[in-house]
């Protein structure tokens, strides 16, 4: 059983390169070396016989550990049938002895426009009669319904020859094959010359052609004039799997889109996969383009045809477009694994984190901490809790500042972070793979400082995010690392440390509000304690009020008994 399929310019290299390592770069790889008894080797004659040989065998042997092709066989097709006065069709099915086959289309309703253009500005016909020259002489067949409406000239009577039947379905190949405007110029031609010859009955008909084939050109994307005969290919990644996103692009407008799906196998990179799915998708798709636009440097070489990386204009444009496309296809994938399956979505995002911030263990319980102060007043911090890369709320924490006297961040984090590590190793509790400290270089040394003590550095890997450019820092680097903004690891440590500053900011408040009661004036009338004032300040704002206030509405919010104690107080004095 063949499990890998490979290409190298040097084999001995690429090969022993597998047996000499210590240590992997993945479990995968490993595993695969494992299970290897035999090599056999094929030699050709340049790298593109290389590549090529690759993916045919890729493709019929099915490798466990290579990248594998989602196929496409349910994407619709148009068809051309082979048979006198061909048909056009459209299926999901792929014979090529039926006929030619242009596609695949990303949309049927996109398929039916083009049904109805031809149908309705080329008068292709749709019935089933098996027309041969001995037929149609002999007048067998019935005219359908859609002769007589003006959708069919009438091939089964013969009153359409077989050189004016070519002549129209050459229009619809160049249509197909996105050459609209050498259409729209001859039809345009074809009316001025009708018109000339008076002839306006066939130069109003062929007016009414050019304005349904105008109307189908103005829905396509008009991308750039200037820009023709180019095929894009962009691509975007997760921990496994991979989107190719492939445009087409004719006279200025895009025709095709095709997003092709990979599953990374060992941890290929995106340059790997690219160049896989580029002579995949130029296989499923033939191209004359001499031009392919691309995001990086590739080590493809195709005959007459130039890769451009595009820094600007136009084409960097288009370029972005197709990568939107596959972040798109990226981010409905992940959307759709999210609601069918939540602990595959969690694992893939776990991943991605240990991938990002080279974490020796998944993180599946994680940790983050944060300070929250005014000028030193009431000083409190809050621990929050992920598992599973969501949000567990019942194992979050407040901590009060006890050791700490004024605003000293470094020194508060210090001592939340010493007592609760403390607290986890005394009573036996698990202790997290992550934890992250909300701030720069100084909280996080603070943080590592109680780690050393605990004797946890080393077991426990601790991280620091800080708010000015998101940049993360580790412990004993003076240099940061920055995620991609768009990164899945960052949005996690965001959500983490918005979370914690929202939960100590929480608790901040509570003890602002009860130090403000104690010194009010509700707070010296016997018999009302703190949760009689605290429901006061919240229905009337302020004790101003609540003296301004009936005896009726106070009543409403705590009762008729001590109603009368605050409003008899408040009247006396």
């Amino acid at each position: 059983m063949i499990i890998y399929v490979g290409k190298s310019k040097n084999l001995k290299n690429r090969v022993s390169s597998y047996f000499n390592k210590i240590k992997y770069e993945n479990t995968k790889t490993k595993i695969l070396v494992g299970k290897i008894v035999d090599i056999k080797t094929i030699k050709v004659r340049t790298e593109m016989d290389a590549l090529l040989l690759e993916n045919t065998l890729i493709k019929k042997y099915q490798p466990k550990y290579n990248v594998l092709l989602k196929d496409d066989k349910s994407y619709p097709w148009i068809c051309i049938r082979k048979e006198p006065f061909p048909r056009i069709f459209y299926t999901r099915q792929l014979e090529k002895s039926v006929g030619e086959y242009y596609g695949p289309f990303h949309s049927i309703k996109m398929i039916k426009t083009l049904m109805d253009l031809f149908k309705q500005s080329f008068e292709i016909r749709n019935c089933t009669h098996k027309l041969t020259k001995e037929n149609i002489g002999d007048k067998q067949f019935q005219t359908s319904v859609e002769y007589y409406i003006g959708n069919c000239k009438g091939c089964c009577q013969g009153e359409v020859s077989v050189k004016e039947y070519d002549h129209r379905l050459r229009d619809v190949r160049k249509i197909l094959k996105g050459n609209i405007n050498s259409v729209i110029e001859q039809l345009r031609n074809k009316m001025k010359n009708a018109a000339a010859k008076y002839d306006f009955e066939k130069a109003q008909d062929i007016k009414e052609r050019l304005a349904l084939i105008e109307k189908y050109q103005s829905k396509s994307m008009v991308v750039s004039a200037t820009i023709n005969n180019v095929d894009v290919f962009a691509i975007d990644s997760d921990i496994n799997t991979a989107y190719v996103n492939f445009l087409k692009v004719m006279n200025g407008s895009i025709i095709q889109s095709h997003t092709l799906e990979l599953k990374k196998r060992l941890n290929e990179s995106n340059k790997q996969l690219l160049e896989f799915a580029i002579l995949e998708i130029r296989e499923r798709f033939p191209s004359l383009s001499k031009e392919i636009l691309v995001q990086q440097k590739l080590n493809l070489v195709f005959e007459n045809t130039k890769f451009i990386v595009p820094k600007k204009g136009d084409k960097k444009g288009l370029l972005d477009l197709s990568f939107r496309n596959a972040e798109h296809a990226k981010k409905e994938h992940q959307t759709q694994i999210k609601n069918t399956d939540p602990d595959k979505h969690a694992k893939r995002i776990m991943d991605t984190m240990r991938k990002d911030l080279r974490l020796l263990e998944l993180p599946t319980h994680i940790e983050c901490f944060d300070n929250s102060n005014i000028q030193g007043a009431f000083p409190v911090a809050a621990c929050v809790v992920f598992k599973d890369a969501k949000p567990s709320k019942k194992d979050y924490r407040h901590f009060n500042i006890k050791t700490v006297v004024g605003p000293d961040d470094f020194a508060s984090m210090e001592e939340v972070v010493y007592r609760r590590y403390k607290r986890l190793l005394d009573e036996d509790e698990p202790l997290p793979q992550l934890i992250v400290i909300d701030g720069g270089k100084g909280q996080l040394s603070s943080a590592v400082k109680s780690l050393d003590v605990l004797g946890l550095r080393g077991k426990v890997a601790v991280i620091g995010i800080a708010k000015r450019l998101e940049e993360i820092y580790f412990p004993g680097d003076s240099l940061p690392i920055y995620l991609d903004k768009r990164s899945e690891s960052l949005k996690v440590i965001q959500y983490l440390r918005n979370e914690a500053h929202r939960f100590g900011i929480t608790h901040h408040r509570g003890k602002r509000r009860k130090a403000n009661l104690s010194k009010s004036e509700l707070h010296q009338i016997k018999g009302i304690g703190p949760k009689t004032q605290l429901a006061l300040i919240r229905q009337f704002k302020s004790v101003k009020r609540i003296k301004a206030s009936s005896l009726e509405e106070i009543e409403k919010v705590i009762g008729k008994a001590k109603a009368e104690i605050i409003f008899k107080t408040f009247k006396k004095n």
